[in-house]
């Protein structure tokens, strides 16, 4: 019917439109909304991210210089981590909408929440990045992004698709994430395939959400100058016995992440009792599910040392940048002080991404590997655990191969990564997601 309704509207003959293919028609109007989406997507990235900078430096740095403290002790560790889950579980219980769902029931796109829940929202995501919890913007960004898309969008062009605006929002959050558009265009074609079919090529559909992701990627390159790269020594060429080692590092990963998975439900279900996902069924609300974690996410920083706090890109960096200056055995207990870390802030309700803390749990566990067999190649081994542990943790394969590969910056090593890509993917696949039904059951 709508081919029919197309064909009986008259176009004039002098329209350009007119002898133009009907995707094209439909793609050319909807250039500019999407690179408008993909800068407004960005900005906000841009705009939370100094803001959790500056009060970052103000806990970390300013306030236990002017206490006589050490700033990385393990009391002031303590302190702060645990202050952070009170202020953050008031500011939860407090703001409308309860800065959205129990972070633990949403994945990184989803459909778009109202947009009253987006300042609150935003505001327990400063806490969270500033506070040292092991969690990345990524989830609430672009949750926040694409009800801001979505609100704004239906209000200046009401005859658009209101769908449109979300996949737009998230590739543009993405990109500018990532700071390249190739990342959202990754992780959008794995969303796409798992959705019923719509109108045009599999390009049509990522048409916009590209140029949206341009966009993005663009502005937070030219104000801020993201980097993945660690920086790795270079990787000459793969030898035989890479093909081995590189499994296994990537399946070490994947047990690892895996292990972190099947552990959620079972940690998610204590703060749940306690609140975490009940901001006015209980007296406490999400108080005291967040003041328990952040005491929790305190003790494991000091188990694990500053390192593990944060949301981890920078930490890699230095991880990354002396490979000799830890133990085996050090670098095996900032992963596993890190994945504790990140199952603790994603079941309690702290608002952040998993993916970021995922990728140091990676990092460690390469170092690790090469830390007890010399031999392995520090770029194979950080990538492929890297590969390992983002893919039972996000399930998303094409991100996995993606982050690991900007991470070496190094494309000889997308052969190596796309071979120890196999058996970890058989090892996650089927397997529970890192994210909960409302009931608490895991999702598969």
């Amino acid at each position: 019917m709508r081919l029919l309704h197309l064909y009986r509207e008259p176009v004039a003959p002098e329209s350009p439109a007119a002898s133009a293919p009907a995707p094209v028609r439909r793609l050319l109007p909807a250039i500019v909304p999407a690179l408008a989406v993909g800068v407004l997507s960005a900005l906000v990235l841009l705009g939370v991210s100094l803001i959790a900078e500056r009060f970052q430096d103000v806990l970390w740095e300013a306030l236990p210089d002017a206490l006589s403290v050490g700033r990385y002790s393990a009391l002031w560790t303590i302190a702060v981590l645990t202050a952070c889950g009170l202020v953050t579980g008031l500011v939860i219980r407090a703001v409308p909408g309860h800065a959205g769902p129990d972070p633990a029931t949403t994945g990184l796109v989803d459909p778009p929440l109202p947009p009253l829940v987006v300042p609150g929202l935003l505001l327990a995501t400063v806490l969270t990045l500033a506070g040292g919890v092991s969690l990345g913007p990524e989830n609430p960004i672009t949750a926040a992004n694409i009800a801001l898309a979505c609100w704004l969008g239906g209000r200046l062009m009401p005859g658009a698709p209101a769908a449109q605006w979300l996949p737009l929002a998230a590739a543009g959050t993405i990109g500018a994430l990532f700071g390249t558009p190739v990342a959202a265009a990754l992780i959008l074609t794995e969303t796409l395939t798992s959705r019923p079919p719509g109108p045009g090529a599999l390009w049509d559909r990522l048409f916009t959400p590209l140029a949206a992701g341009t966009a993005g990627a663009l502005t937070m390159t030219l104000l801020a100058r993201p980097s993945f790269d660690l920086s790795l020594p270079p990787y000459d060429h793969p030898h035989w016995g890479d093909l081995l080692s590189s499994a296994v590092i990537a399946s070490a990963g994947a047990v690892l992440g895996l292990l972190t998975v099947y552990a959620f439900p079972y940690a998610h279900r204590p703060f749940r009792a306690l609140g975490a996902s009940r901001p006015l069924r209980r007296a406490g609300g999400p108080v005291l599910a967040l003041t328990a974690g952040g005491l929790l996410l305190g003790l494991l920083g000091v188990l694990g040392g500053h390192l593990t706090l944060f949301k981890g890109l920078d930490e890699v960096r230095e991880l990354a940048a002396d490979p000799g200056g830890w133990s085996a055995g050090q670098f095996a207990v900032m992963a596993v002080v890190k994945a504790a870390a990140l199952l603790v802030a994603a079941s309690c309700g702290f608002r952040g991404g998993r993916i970021f803390p995922a990728v140091f749990v990676g990092v460690a566990l390469g170092l690790c590997a090469h830390a007890l067999a010399g031999a392995v190649p520090v770029a194979l081994a950080v990538t492929c655990g890297v590969l390992g542990v983002l893919l039972a943790i996000t399930r998303q394969a094409w991100l996995s191969l993606f982050t690991a590969a900007v991470l070496a910056g190094d494309a000889a090593m997308l052969p190596i990564l796309c071979v120890a890509s196999l058996p970890a993917w058989l090892l996650v696949t089927g397997r529970p997601q890192m994210q909960l039904a409302e009931d608490g059951t895991p999702l598969r």
